[in-house]
């Protein structure tokens, strides 16, 4: 066995470690007892994951085919919608104790079928409804580039695990934002698919309107392409069906990128201020796409008006009675006074506030912005693909956006203007989107940029994400909690020897 192989695995991307398998370096147990090893050396410092599976992770490594495409390859799951068969399902709430997953997610045993194996789940927020990981039945979730900070949500358990090289990807869902705020926050790539790409069964067919997409975080965007290529396609039932892609997303990044032109906004919901360093990595990313060839047009988000805002208040409200409900009904009980968070029980009382046809008037209005969106983008002198910063500010210090039992509407209010760019209308609309580390703060934090594309044009924004990646090297950069740093090998390198 080859020692430098061994070494390889935490800075390897699962593309790499399927490599080493296949090339006969290395067993599919070898790489998932170094993963284990750097869980074991990291998680306490980073607080990301929730559950451990070892002893099965170790059984099914010896028992994989390395033949497969990901032999032995370690992946986490989020513990936020995703069934793990004999798992525990806890979706960072009190309320959700006892509850053991009985099957897998059509997802997971797509990643199992091609050889990833499962090594635990990762921390999410209650019921993923907030942009930090800080849950108050579990440690918060540290950033890997500053343990003071947080790596966003509610994504960010697996934002951490990923960042920090624990496994070269890592299962997310998004909402809202949920794979695109912790890409940014921890300085990797987070795309979130086309409505109906992935499937959310057999639990679900459907969560909040459409809203949901599963995917991963990864380090490079050949991974993102590549388990797109292994888990895309819809299961039988599904209420949504993406466009069908003919061929490999993979595949496509071998191609050149075409000339886009891309939208900018400036401006975030409702006048919330933006941070200088945000601004400054926007300003250079639009530098860059006009040195690439791509032309880049000035154009702020006029439709999302205060009407469509006030829809998506109102269906994320009924989306947490619903997850109330539907648990209530799981477990056959409603939740005691101190199983759900101050900010969760706030959210359930204006939901059960909604009625029905209240739900789908703001329905119709989130459709008729979707619509209003896709004219833009479909117009005389359009666009491809809009392009904003994925976050107003940096990653804030944890505690900042936890709420109280005094005061639940602090959070609230210090999330608003974290995530005061619309990320939410990708989820409306069911187009892709992506956060790409394409600069860093004055505190060298990560700062992530958002771009989204056309409905079933993941394959524009994966060229274009590899084409600034090729730019730009970010999976060259190790944060100092990270396999790579820990092992004293090789130093951290510093963001502005790549961004200077």
């Amino acid at each position: 066995m080859a020692t430098d192989a061994r070494l390889a695995t935490g800075h390897a991307d699962a593309i790499a470690q399927a490599g080493l398998v296949h090339a006969g370096e290395l067993r599919p147990v070898d790489l998932v007892l170094d993963a284990i090893n750097r869980i074991e050396r990291l998680d306490p410092l980073l607080n990301a994951l929730v559950v451990t599976d070892f002893d099965r992770a170790l059984d099914t490594a010896r028992r994989v085919d390395p033949a497969l495409p990901f032999a032995g390859v370690p992946v986490l799951v989020k513990d936020l919608c995703t069934e793990v068969a004999g798992l525990p399902m806890r979706e960072g709430s009190a309320f959700l104790r006892g509850v053991v997953s009985a099957y897998d997610q059509e997802y997971v045993a797509r990643l199992r079928r091609v050889g990833f194996v499962i090594l635990g789940k990762t921390s999410t927020p209650e019921f993923g409804m907030a942009p930090t990981v800080e849950p108050q039945d579990a440690l918060p979730t540290a950033n890997p580039w500053d343990t003071t900070v947080t790596p966003g949500g509610s994504s960010g358990g697996s934002a951490a695990a990923v960042a920090s090289g624990m496994v070269p990807v890592a299962h997310g869902n998004d909402v809202g934002g949920s794979l695109r705020i912790p890409a940014s926050c921890c300085g990797i790539f987070g795309l979130k698919p086309t409505r109906g790409r992935n499937p959310l069964g057999p639990r679900y067919g459907d969560v909040f309107a459409g809203m949901a997409a599963e995917h991963v975080l990864t380090r490079s965007v050949r991974d993102s392409a590549a388990l797109l290529d292994v888990t895309a396609g819809p299961a039988p039932g599904d209420p949504y069906c993406a466009p069908h892609h003919p061929g490999s997303w993979l595949d496509e990044l071998l191609g050149p990128p075409e000339r886009l032109r891309i939208a900018v906004s400036r401006c975030p919901a409702e006048g919330y201020p933006v941070h200088v360093d945000c601004l400054t990595v926007l300003d250079d990313t639009v530098d860059l796409l006009t040195d690439l060839g791509h032309t880049v047009v000035e154009r702020e988000l006029t439709e999302l008006t205060p009407d469509v805002g006030s829809a998506i208040g109102r269906m994320y409200g009924a989306a947490v009675d619903w997850v109330v409900r539907y648990w209530a009904r799981e477990t056959g009980r409603l939740p005691e006074p101190d199983e759900l968070e101050p900010l969760t029980r706030l959210y359930w009382e204006r939901g059960r506030e909604v009625s029905g046809g209240e739900l789908l008037m703001a329905l119709t209005t989130a459709q008729a912005f979707s619509r209003a969106l896709a004219a833009a983008y479909d117009a005389p002198g359009g666009f491809d693909v809009w392009l904003s910063p994925t976050l107003a500010e940096p990653p804030p210090r944890l505690g900042q956006m936890a709420a109280t039992a005094d005061d639940p509407t602090r959070a609230e209010a210090r999330s608003a203007a974290f995530v005061a760019f619309p990320l939410v209308t990708a989820n409306l609309t069911g187009r892709p989107a992506m956060s790409v580390p394409l600069g860093w703060s004055s505190d060298s934090l990560p700062v992530g940029m958002n771009f989204m594309g056309q409905p079933g044009a993941e394959g524009t924004l994966l060229r274009l994400a590899a084409q600034l990646e090729a730019a730009r090297a970010w999976g060259e950069l190790w944060p100092p909690v990270s396999a790579r740093c820990a092992d004293h090998r090789h130093p951290l390198t510093d963001p502005a020897d790549l961004t200077s």
